[in-house]
């Protein structure tokens, strides 16, 4: 097939569809190159993933989206809670000019007809970071510690419930820095020195344990690739420290079923008392 040929074929996966734009978007080098990522990044939200967190985004290789998700009915949602975690991770402007890459690039495709629906119509520029969502009601935690949910994910959800601390702190204890008997955790933050939690949290975290006195509290489901640093490998089994992204992930699958919108909920909504 020609080139000329190929221009007229509609194209059927995401990726696609934005090297198109981009070969024929009136952008800079550096502007095409800051556009691509950005568009790239918005694939993962559009298969229910939360794309990598800082460096790693740009490296990472985007999941296979066929173009036609742009018009189902679930790709604003998801889009939107795509923001939603942005902004626990990026300032204003970034993720502003992320959210203009896409509006560019799914217009120019809806005026090209390879989409019908607008998926950018539930975001909005954002003017200052928007507040963050309300924790979790007592019904709400209720139906979630009723989840059938692994004993990994039940020790951290408790931990965040009862210590109040970011999930990032959490996630980065090491099982040396517990003190199971007294139900405290010294932390590597300035801001929190130490963190410390409820008997039945006490109870699920000594049977993660397990006797394990090394490595990361919260372990990867899988051993560790190479090359992972030695503080974040648990020597007894070559897990990694399960990361922010994977433990975020997982929180908002277990609860999309308890959401009534469908959404799911954030870890962070598990800080603070319950709502009234």
């Amino acid at each position: 097939m020609n080139t000329v040929a190929a221009a007229g074929v509609v194209p059927v996966e995401y990726a696609v569809a934005v090297d198109r734009y981009l070969a024929e978007a009136d952008l800079q080098p550096g502007s095409r190159r800051v556009y691509r990522i950005s568009l790239a990044s918005w694939a993962w939200p559009l298969v229910g993933q939360l794309p990598p967190a800082g460096r790693s985004r740009r490296k990472a290789s985007p999941p296979v989206v066929p173009l036609a998700l742009l018009d189902d009915e679930s790709a604003g949602p998801r889009l939107a809670d795509a923001v939603a975690h942005r902004m626990d991770q990026a300032g204003v402007r970034t993720v502003n000019r992320e959210l203009s890459a896409l509006r560019s690039a799914t217009g120019w495709w809806r005026s090209r007809e390879w989409i019908a629906a607008d998926p950018t119509a539930l975001l909005r520029q954002i003017a200052d970071r928007p507040a963050a969502l309300r924790p979790l009601t007592a019904a709400q935690l209720a139906a979630l510690f009723r989840a059938p949910a692994g004993l990994r994910e039940q020790a951290l959800w408790h931990l965040l419930l009862d210590a109040g601390a970011a999930a990032e702190a959490v996630l980065a204890l090491d099982a040396s820095a517990l003190d199971l008997a007294r139900r405290k955790a010294r932390t590597a933050s300035a801001g929190q020195p130490t963190i410390e939690w409820s008997a039945p949290t006490a109870e699920l975290l000594s049977w993660l344990l397990a006797g394990r006195r090394a490595g990361p509290v919260f372990l990867t489901d899988r051993r560790a690739p190479a090359g992972t640093p030695a503080a974040d490998l648990c020597p007894l089994t070559g897990k990694g420290r399960l990361s922010y992204r994977r433990a975020a992930e997982i929180f908002t699958e277990h609860t999309r079923p308890l959401d009534p919108d469908g959404r799911g909920w954030m870890l962070h909504q598990l800080r603070g008392r319950p709502a009234g």
